[in-house]
């Protein structure tokens, strides 16, 4: 390797280096000091878990988080659905629209959160829809089918469209061949899809915060109105079990992505 390749190797590597420490330095900090057993964030004195059983105890942070389960588990349950059926008949229809029709699908990922949490707000409000935990329910559900919809749709391009045509040949009705052979062999697909839609939905901040009413408080909310006050030790805890949650599914949807990516690699391929 000559001195100019080395060099621009190393350089490259301070870069990603210093940019990976400017990433997940903060969050490391904030996960260290909320085992800081003094009052004061920023005052370290010893290692303490009183923090996180102040969270555990604290009635305002569980309403606030069955809320936020409540909301993401429907909005993954409606958005996975629609995903899934998306998906399918995606594959029935002609190139043309096909594209035209993803491309709608895949709008919200690039439309800011502020955009569409405006145009949902004034949607509400123009059909009388009252705000509270159904609204925020029906806006993450329409935020999060794009992230149910990919993985779906990459599983089912890796589907062995042989097994389906020998399920047609032993006379399997359309219904019997979907829940029998098709549904079993996407649900890697989908358990990732809807992992990655549940994780959206909980940590969702900016589109709840618009069309949320009186009452649909929410975790992200909590946590917000928390800093607005100041940042305590039980904001590093409540945010540092939130944290865990998120690197937890997004793991396993990370793998259930991986199986998918292996499962569309041609047949003896290293």
């Amino acid at each position: 390797m000559s001195r100019h390749k080395l060099l621009r190797s190393r350089i490259n590597a301070t870069v990603a280096a210093l940019a990976i420490l400017f990433l997940y330095l903060p969050i490391v900090t904030l996960v260290v000091l909320s085992f800081n057993d003094n009052d004061l964030t920023t005052i370290w004195t010893t290692v303490s878990v009183k923090w996180y059983l102040a969270v555990l105890q604290n009635g305002d942070i569980l309403r606030a988080t069955k809320n936020s389960l409540m909301v993401a588990c429907a909005a993954t349950f409606f958005a996975t659905c629609m995903a899934t059926l998306a998906a399918l008949g995606m594959v029935r229809i002609s190139r043309g629209p096909r594209v035209l029709l993803e491309g709608l699908l895949g709008l919200p990922l690039l439309v800011p959160e502020i955009v569409t949490a405006v145009a949902l707000l004034i949607l509400f409000v123009l059909i009388g829809f009252p705000l509270g935990l159904t609204s925020v329910t029906v806006a993450h559900t329409v935020f999060c089918i794009p992230f149910a919809y990919y993985p779906i749709k990459s599983r089912l391009a890796a589907l062995d469209q042989s097994l389906l045509e020998a399920a047609s040949d032993l006379y399997a009705s359309p219904r019997r061949r979907f829940f029998r052979v098709e549904l079993p062999l996407l649900s890697s697909g989908i358990c990732a899809g809807a992992l990655l839609a549940f994780i959206s939905s909980l940590g969702d901040f900016v589109i709840t915060y618009f069309v949320a009413g009186p009452g649909a408080t929410t975790l992200p909310i909590y946590i917000f109105g928390l800093i607005r006050l100041g940042v305590t030790p039980e904001v590093n805890a409540l945010s540092a079990i939130f944290l865990c949650a998120s690197i937890v599914m997004i793991s396993i949807a990370f793998v259930l992505l991986q199986s998918i990516s292996e499962q569309k690699k041609p047949r003896g391929a290293a």
